[in-house]
């Protein structure tokens, strides 16, 4: 288990410096860390066993990405290392100020599609890992659509009677069938939905959780037009971003695999999951049909 007792143990076993601010658990994490605020300015992250690999990976990476990034990103400010029966590494990162983002609650929606587009834009512009130095980069995410079309596929037949299945399908098959990426390898976040942006006064104020980071086709990274935009302000994203019509029919398959693998997997227990997973079908197959 953990709590807050095993969180103070181990801060003040390895960065003792910290040891004596108040720490209180942080409210609606997410799913794949326990996140205890530390003093005023800063958080712990304590990563489930399904996202150990995350400490490491943003340790390696946001800090060369960070600075050339237009909002803020969770650079760790130190990893600790596995102890008191706590398995896996763990890091401390700055509080990033703002509430995770909702769909009306954006002050200015087609400013944000645009500012959205902006981080995409400014992410794939930097340079790929191998400019960057020698070394291995297992660590880096390769998301393929052929990879999830077994579970995809599955999740579609476990929605029947819920939405329009013959119509995911299609959706589906046009994207496995889109020309794929012929470009260079490119950055991409590799999670960026709604649930992973926060928000100060209805305006973006930071980009969160990057387990899911990697290189290669940058389609993935369009789910966020299904989960955070509507008709209007995905046009108005795309146009931003300069998406051609290929890269656009693997991202609606993106965006409708995603959605559909977190609603067959968390709505019946989550609320809050499953009105953000309908919301996102429920724009992909308005998209399809030209609703």
């Amino acid at each position: 288990m953990t709590d807050a007792d095993l969180v103070r143990r181990l801060v003040a076993g390895q960065f003792p410096q910290w040891a004596g601010l108040p720490l209180r658990e942080a409210p609606d994490a997410g799913s794949d860390h326990v996140i205890f605020r530390l003093g005023d300015d800063m958080a712990v992250r304590l990563p489930r066993d399904w996202a150990a690999h995350q400490a490491a990976k943003d340790e390696r990476w946001l800090p060369l990405l960070a600075p050339r990034l237009p909002l803020p990103v969770p650079v760790p400010l130190a990893v600790g290392e596995p102890a008191f029966g706590f398995p896996h590494r763990w890091s401390v990162v700055r509080w990033l100020a703002g509430r995770v983002a909702t769909v009306d609650g954006f002050a200015d929606p087609a400013g944000t599609a645009v500012e959205l587009a902006e981080f995409l834009r400014a992410l794939r512009g930097l340079p790929a890992p191998r400019d960057l130095a020698p070394g291995s980069y297992d660590d880096l995410s390769t998301w393929s659509l052929a990879d999830r079309d077994a579970s995809t596929r599955a999740a579609i037949a476990k929605v029947e009677g819920v939405f329009d299945t013959a119509a995911l399908t299609r959706v589906w098959d046009e994207a496995l069938a889109a020309p794929a990426w012929d470009g260079p390898p490119v950055w991409f976040h590799g999670d960026f939905h709604l649930g992973n942006l926060l928000t100060v006064d209805g305006r973006l104020s930071a980009v969160i959780d990057f387990g899911g980071l990697g290189t290669g086709d940058p389609a993935c990274d369009l789910m966020v037009g299904w989960t955070a935009l509507s008709p209007r302000t995905r046009r108005v994203f795309r146009e931003a971003l300069g998406v051609d019509d290929a890269t656009w029919a693997r991202g609606l398959g993106w965006g409708m695999a995603t959605g559909l693998g977190a609603y067959v997997s968390y709505a019946a227990t989550r609320p809050s999951v499953a009105r953000a997973t309908t919301y996102q079908v429920t724009q992909v197959l308005a998209d399809r049909t030209g609703a």
